[in-house]
């Protein structure tokens, strides 16, 4: 039996299903006891609480950590390193026999920005006896979910990647979900790092035309200057938004990347942009 955190979560969802799709036994760790209905087993932990979370986890032969993002953290990061804490005495308590932890692209970048909260997740968790394998995810082609009310209403989407002919590691939620149902049953030994990005790169202007073909309306996309960007962070009520601009310029700059080892996803992002309009 596995334990899953973050299950209510598109990469969650996606994990639980393909562990359903193979017919393996998993627990469902949810804050709220209405949101474990909907699975066979379910145990309701805050992260934060460690006894609880240290039951949610008992008898798991492997837990998947999903580490809750903060977009918008405090100096020092200290709700995210307080998570981890939990997660890490939880996980010595409970004993599984492997961890497999959701990371992202970015993790080993030197210079301090929003994903150095996963990178300081990956230092503490990689103490633990178990054998732990972090499986560093690229940027989410279902971000751009927000980009769809402008692109129907306007034709446009807004871009802070940049130039906009400029192609990154990107990867659906899906192929994430399947790699980490692989990974559970791989016993492996000490610390290990999986990549895993899309089976193509992707630019601000491919996702342009995606939307122009799932909304059969010409879409295209522009830049906002980087002098906008912390003005328009903090209208949207942002309190600390330079981790997340100097995220963003990690990607635009070349230091938030994967070198040639990582694995790539079979989700195409015309798929994925498809599902994305429908709902």
């Amino acid at each position: 039996m596995y334990a899953i955190t973050g299950i209510t979560g598109q990469v969650g969802a996606s994990l639980a299903e393909a562990l359903t799709q193979a017919g393996r036994p998993f627990r469902a760790v949810v804050r709220q006891p209405a949101k474990g209905r909907a699975f066979a087993e379910f145990a309701v932990a805050d992260l934060d609480d460690t006894a609880a979370l240290t039951q949610a986890f008992d008898g798991a032969e492997a837990v998947f950590v999903l580490l809750p993002p903060t977009f918008d953290p405090s100096p020092g990061y200290a709700e995210s390193r307080r998570t981890v804490a939990s997660i890490r005495e939880a996980l010595l308590a409970a004993k599984p026999a492997r961890v497999v932890a959701l990371s992202t692209i970015g993790a080993d970048a030197v210079e301090d920005n929003l994903l150095s909260q996963l990178a300081h997740m990956e230092r503490e968790l990689a103490t633990l006896p178990m054998p732990v394998t972090f499986l560093r995810a690229a940027w989410f082609v279902e971000n751009a979910q927000w980009d769809i009310p402008m692109a129907r209403d306007e034709g446009v989407i807004d871009s802070y990647l940049q130039p906009l002919d400029r192609r990154i590691a990107m990867v659906a939620t899906k192929d994430i979900g399947r790699l980490a149902a692989t990974l559970f049953d791989e016993p492996g030994q000490g610390v290990r790092v999986v990549e895993l990005e899309g089976p193509e790169r992707v630019s601000p202007n491919d996702i342009a035309a995606s939307l122009s073909r799932a909304l059969g309306r010409e879409v295209t996309a522009r830049v906002v200057p980087r002098d906008a960007w912390e003005a328009r962070f903090r209208a949207q009520g942002m309190n600390h938004p330079h981790p997340r601009m100097r995220m963003i310029d990690g990607f635009n700059e070349g230091w938030i990347d994967f070198g040639a080892s990582s694995i790539k996803g079979s989700t195409a992002l015309d798929e994925v942009i498809a599902e994305l309009v429908s709902r």
